[in-house]
């Protein structure tokens, strides 16, 4: 049987924040609360991650200010978007959700990048957490982005340098080459699934928080958060911490190890068909490790 589900808008400060709930937030289960990736997607994406319901906890998604639902500001400044902006809107969330005293947090890919600046931050409410498809640095992104890189055919990569050269990423050719890193690293599926679609639609429609914290592609980094890392803080962490990855990951192994080594207690996950969706790619078995882990943890 489906999951009921419940839609609304929370307010942060001037702003409204949208959320879905999926199941009952009354269950007696910790609730999950997924945080979406970009900085600047949208929960499209990553809505598989509702199946969590089905086991009788409540999963809550909701889209981060300035993207899809949640209130749009273009004309904000660069210096507006930051990491403690998306702290204080979470906890804005979960304050008016009622669940401020106790709530689990699955951030996927950036998501993870945020729920672990959450986590060091030692969060007595923070009952567990999970950090899916996400870089401890940055820097090591896009090394390695630049690694997986190397490895298209050398006319992708032609084109990919042209038009990074003039600035011209809206360029038909620069699109298609940024696609054939997308399908290798980003959704192994082809075509991507209507959820994942939707997404990149929003993100094309208002590119604002996206081009501002992040770059024109997951591979070009050149926005506020390209010295962003966490490698130092992360034996702060204290909540159970699962670690999920997948074999052909932009978040390669590089990227995620020191999650998992200086975590107390952390425990990996790769998922051996998938890149940097097995929410997706590999939708039951993510499902089945994700519910399973949340389950040791009520």
């Amino acid at each position: 049987m489906q999951s009921a589900t419940l839609e609304g808008h929370a307010p942060f400060g001037t702003y409204q924040t949208w959320y879905r709930i999926t199941g009952d937030i009354h269950s007696g289960k910790v609730p999950l609360v997924v945080l979406h990736g970009g900085p600047g997607c949208t929960h499209d994406y990553v809505s598989s991650y509702a199946d969590i319901a089905e086991t009788g906890r409540a999963v809550i998604h909701y889209d981060q200010l300035g993207n899809g639902r949640s209130t749009h500001l273009p004309d904000a400044p660069a210096a507006f978007w930051t990491v403690e902006l998306f702290l204080a809107e979470l906890d804005a969330l979960v304050t008016t959700l009622g669940i401020a005293e106790r709530y689990n947090i699955l951030g996927q890919s950036w998501g993870g990048m945020l729920g672990s600046e959450l986590a060091v931050r030692r969060p007595a409410a923070l009952n567990s957490l999970v950090i899916a498809n996400s870089p401890t640095s940055m820097k090591l992104w896009v090394e390695e982005g630049l690694r997986l890189r190397a490895d298209l055919p050398q006319s992708v990569q032609d084109a990919l340098e042209r038009h990074e050269a003039t600035g011209d990423y809206a360029h038909p050719e620069y699109q298609a080459a940024t696609r054939e890193f997308y399908l290798r690293h980003v959704c192994r599926m082809d075509p991507w699934p209507d959820e994942v679609r939707r997404t990149f639609a929003y993100i094309d429609e208002d590119p604002t928080v996206y081009h501002t914290m992040n770059g024109p592609t997951e591979f070009h980094v050149i926005g506020s958060m390209k010295d962003w890392q966490i490698i130092d803080r992360l034996h702060l962490v204290q909540a159970p911490t699962l670690v999920l990855s997948g074999r052909y990951d932009e978040a390669t192994p590089r990227t995620v190890e020191d999650y998992a080594n200086r975590i107390a207690g952390a425990r990996w996950t790769i998922f051996e068909n998938s890149s940097h969706m097995p929410h997706v790619e590999e939708r039951t078995l993510c499902m089945q490790n994700v519910a399973a882990f949340l389950d040791q943890h009520d």
